[in-house]
């Protein structure tokens, strides 16, 4: 046992870190540099071996920094794909993007990647390791890339479509916010007059010695609901968003639910169905362009729509596409694409030119996007203002109404 132990010690791999050391060369210049290795032992005896004197060695530490985001990864891509078109070495494109990139997280992450890559590993299997990071998508892109020997070329593709990607996300986004942000303040105000001032009319009522009117008592009544019981209100508020929150990001069932009911809403619905379907094209091109078969490169389109609905559809797609089916047949079958879409990729297929033509529709799809934006926020802005005037209006008449009639009383 104490043998068998020893040699799983022995043989465990010892885990590596940056060290930044200082030294002289043999012509007693002083040199500074970093260097990946298991210990201080190993950086000297590496060093001492170039003819390099070290007078300072200290292991270098990253501060955890922010978050990792989709963000962060598309500018990673850019700009490594800008350095390999002008012909800078792998390593040292990633040495150049690492050391200047704000995020110490990013950073790390990029000095790990060129570590595997700089003891034997691909590329595409140094990303594979950070599946957090890069998906399924991405490693079979830059696989393909390496394999033709473009991988420059993919590169920069890849970087157009996740900038694109991210773009029309970021769309969806703000077309959400506005009326959210609006109705949370709306909310909030509320939610002061119920708790703060409408007691203080309260006060004042009591001494009129009059009926007060209905709407008036039914707002006090609703503010003593406030006053007694704000933090069941509040709590059961907050508690039900975070459970639902929580449920939609980690229950399958709850995200093919709420997929289909975002489809189906009655003004934001259109526009999540086109920003699916431009994601949907926009990938499959990507991949097919990068000559990554058809049935392969279905098996990442789906999860890249970022809607469940499609995702099903895509998988019912790849089947029959597996069978000897046409695309073309494949999408018409699934019932979730309109009639232009398809048509575009019979023509596609047609013509040997299907990913000009997946490009073709993406484009005119995120335009459509961009259009419908800028016409849900023009729509969405007198809406939420007569949502918000009768609101709050309609409280500030109910409070003034015993005032009017304060002549009468007297």
């Amino acid at each position: 046992m104490a043998t068998a132990a020893g040699k799983s010690a022995s043989t465990s791999p010892v885990k590596e870190v940056i060290f930044a050391w200082e030294g002289k060369d043999r012509t007693g210049k002083t040199i500074k540099g970093e260097l990946r290795a298991g210990s201080e032992t190993i950086v000297n005896v590496t060093l001492r071996r170039q003819g390099i004197l070290v007078t300072k060695v200290k292991k270098k530490s990253f501060s955890t920094g922010r978050k990792i985001t989709d963000k962060d990864i598309t500018l990673f891509t850019r700009q490594l794909a800008t350095m390999m078109k002008a012909g800078v070495p792998l390593l040292q494109s990633f040495d150049i993007v690492a050391k200047g990139h704000s995020n110490p997280a990013v950073s790390k992450l990029i000095q790990d990647i060129r570590a595997d890559v700089e003891t034997g590993s691909s590329l595409n299997q140094a990303f594979r390791k950070f599946p957090l990071y890069f998906d399924h998508l991405f490693c079979n892109l830059v696989a393909a890339g390496e394999q033709a020997g473009i991988l420059e070329d993919l590169l920069t593709r890849l970087a157009v479509y996740k900038e694109k990607t991210q773009a029309i996300k970021g769309k969806i986004k703000s077309a959400m916010f506005y009326p959210i942000s609006v109705l949370v303040v709306a909310f909030i105000v509320t939610s002061v007059i119920m708790i703060w001032v409408v007691p203080a009319f309260k006060e004042v009522f009591k001494s009129f010695g009059a009926d007060l009117p209905t709407p008036t008592l039914f707002v006090m009544a609703i503010s003593d609901y406030f006053v007694k019981y704000w933090y069941l209100i509040f709590g059961s508020i907050g508690a039900s968003l975070y459970l639902f929150f929580q449920s939609w990001r980690r229950s399958l069932e709850v995200q093919r639910v709420m997929d289909r009911v975002l489809l189906q809403l009655p003004i934001f619905g259109e526009v999540i169905r086109k920003a699916t379907i431009a994601r949907w094209t926009r990938t499959l091109a990507t991949m097919f362009a990068a000559g990554v078969p058809l049935v392969e490169s279905l098996d990442s389109v789906g999860g890249a729509s970022g809607n469940s609905v499609y995702a099903d559809a895509t998988k019912k797609i790849q089947t029959e596409v597996s069978t000897g089916t046409s695309l073309t047949v494949s999408m018409q079958n699934a019932a979730v694409f309109p009639a232009m879409v398809t048509q575009m990729v019979a023509i596609g297929e047609e013509s040997g030119a299907l990913d000009q033509m997946l490009s073709k529709v993406a484009d005119f799809y995120e335009a459509e996007v961009d259009d419908a934006v800028e016409s849900l926020s023009s729509l969405m802005e007198p809406l939420i203002m007569a949502v918000l005037g009768v609101l709050i209006g309609g409280m500030v008449i109910a409070m003034y109404l015993p005032i009017f009639k304060l002549g009468s009383v007297v």
